[in-house]
């Protein structure tokens, strides 16, 4: 038998160093990418939704009244329909939301989509209607006979069928902070956060705060660039500001991002003798999101986006990602939506 006092302290040796070889491994392989921060946002955001998981699911289906009809303003017909808001709603799911997402991507859609039409009821947007099929205005909306001609019946037997089960299981609910309906702006692909409402569009609303969308990262539009040649650079920003005064000779002194908000866009960028903000480079060069850097290079400019659209609110991609995860769609409308409710009205 060998020595208890020999073996009790080998054991304690062997056990304080396997953290510091597992910590070691852990910084060298890391050390050589740039995959160590998206990893952590991944943990923090999934450590605390599995936290805030309940054992049962919950239920929301608490009143069985008939849908309401709502005025709908068909732009590319130029006349006013009334609709079943649910009827309506599978429109505007098939048009602002992949079919083949997950199902609880499509219910969490189907809830934000009902608010958004709810909210818009008395915003007096449209004459005579409620909303319009507009997407740069209200939502998108594809009626049945539009997806028919341009999908055939096999998908309507099976992606439509899919999105009426996502706006029925979901029947009359909507997102609700102190019982109001809220603006349940959603978007694309955030960067890895979303952003505070008014960081982007001035009015700051509490439930539009900026959290954690690690998910995003298998989007397909995650990450996006634009290479430009110095002097097509120059005169995009001249054509869009005329009194710019820069000049082809070392543009990287002559810009420079001054500020960007809690989820990574840029808010102030210095160009020359003028202050700009992240949403300017946006429109001027097109870009996905206000998300970027520049790299300057002898001869062109290399713009790096991350992220696609505004970045407030719900991210489709991150609700995917969050759904494929396990998480319902209630949980995904409460990570995105800070303390809001979702109640039934019908």
């Amino acid at each position: 038998m060998k020595n208890p006092v020999l073996v009790l302290a080998s054991t304690v040796l062997v056990t304080a160093a396997i953290p510091v070889c597992i910590s070691l491994f852990a910084y060298n392989s890391h050390s050589k990418t740039d995959i160590l921060p998206h990893i952590q946002n991944k943990l923090k955001i999934e450590t605390k939704l599995k936290l805030e998981k309940k054992k049962n699911v919950k239920s929301y289906e608490t009143i069985d009244k008939e849908s309401p009809k709502i005025k709908v303003y068909n732009h590319k017909k130029g006349i006013v329909e009334t609709l079943d808001i649910e009827d309506y709603l599978c429109g505007v799911l098939a048009g602002e939301m992949s079919a083949e997402f997950n199902k609880e991507a499509l219910k969490a859609q189907a809830v934000a989509a009902r608010t958004f039409t709810v909210y818009n009821e008395n915003s007096g947007k449209h004459n005579n209607a409620v909303v319009c099929t507009d997407f740069k205005h209200c939502q998108e909306y594809k009626s049945k006979k539009e997806l028919l001609s341009k999908n055939g019946q096999d998908w309507m037997d099976k992606f439509y069928a899919k999105i009426e089960q996502a706006v029925k299981e979901t029947k009359g609910q909507i997102i609700v902070y102190n019982d109001k309906p809220i603006l349940p702006l959603y978007f694309s692909t955030s960067s890895g956060n979303t952003e505070n409402s008014e960081e982007v569009f001035s009015t700051k609303y509490p439930y539009l705060r900026s959290v954690d969308s690690p998910y995003d990262k298998n989007a397909p539009k995650y990450a996006s660039n634009v290479k430009i040649n110095n002097s097509d650079f120059i005169n995009i920003i001249k054509k869009g500001f005329p009194k710019m005064q820069i000049s082809d000779g070392k543009l990287s002194k002559q810009i420079s991002i001054e500020e960007r908000s809690n989820g990574g866009s840029v808010e102030k960028i210095k160009v020359a003798n003028t202050e700009l903000t992240g949403r300017d480079i946006r429109s001027l060069f097109n870009l996905n999101s206000a998300n970027f850097d520049l790299k300057f290079n002898k001869d062109y400019v290399d713009i790096i986006v991350k992220g696609y659209g505004h970045g407030v609110g719900m991210s489709q991609w991150g609700a995917e990602g969050m759904a494929n995860d396990g998480y319902k769609y209630y949980e995904i409308l409460e990570h995105y939506y800070s303390n809001i409710d979702i109640k039934d009205t019908y």
